[in-house]
């Protein structure tokens, strides 16, 4: 014998609908239980859009316009240096989360008063780079190559920036508050965003400067 056919609930006011076709009782939502996710996917987002940038210097890289070229205009001896500021800044932020996990307000706000100092330092080498590029004639508007890599180099300058003002941000927090579920969750994404630049960086470090010293 066939099953009998599911019927419908009788119609009845609005609520007697919403009742019998949906979920009325709430979840419980945890503090910060979607920041983890949320973040990760903004990280997705910058990761195609650094995509795009290689993919643009990759195909205007080689256009000089009759000008000169990687080999002529990069210093890679500061580039060097500008590098290991950066991956410095790595380290001393993972020291900064080792001290955060241990409860020490104190050492963390040191570890991240340092890894400030550390991306100040790589942003200055970055600005003394481009105001010497600029101040010869080389500046973004003097071939395609050289408009994609300020627009590359420039693109993640800009990040590292956003980073530091984040960075002192946290470090107000913290001082005020202390390492509060909370700022702990910011941290951690802070962390995550810090050595994703850093990542984008030996990306950077790799196609643009050794490379192109190459071709």
């Amino acid at each position: 014998m066939s099953s009998p056919a599911t019927t419908p609930p009788s119609a009845g006011t609005p609520g007697d609908l919403t009742a019998a076709y949906y979920d009325l009782n709430e979840h419980a939502h945890p503090d910060g239980y979607s920041t983890g996710l949320g973040f990760w996917l903004y990280l997705m987002s910058d990761c195609l859009i650094f995509a795009m940038l290689f993919a643009t210097f990759g195909v205007l890289g080689g256009n000089y316009a009759g000008g000169e070229g990687p080999k002529d205009l990069f210093n890679l001896k500061l580039v060097a240096v500008n590098t290991s500021m950066l991956l410095f800044s790595s380290i001393t932020y993972g020291f900064a989360m080792i001290s955060m996990q241990g409860r020490n307000k104190g050492a963390t706000l040191g570890w991240l008063f340092i890894t400030l100092l550390f991306g100040l330092a790589f942003l200055s080498i970055e600005m003394f780079e481009f105001h010497e590029l600029i101040a010869e004639g080389n500046g973004p508007q003097r071939s395609a190559f050289l408009s994609s890599f300020f627009t590359l180099v420039g693109t993640h300058g800009l990040h590292v920036t956003f980073g530091s003002i984040w960075l002192v941000t946290l470090m107000v927090q913290v001082g005020r508050f202390g390492l509060t579920a909370a700022n702990q969750r910011r941290l951690q994404c802070l962390s995550l965003f810090w050595h994703f630049l850093d990542v984008v960086w030996i990306g950077v470090f790799t196609f643009v400067y050794l490379m192109g010293t190459l071709r």
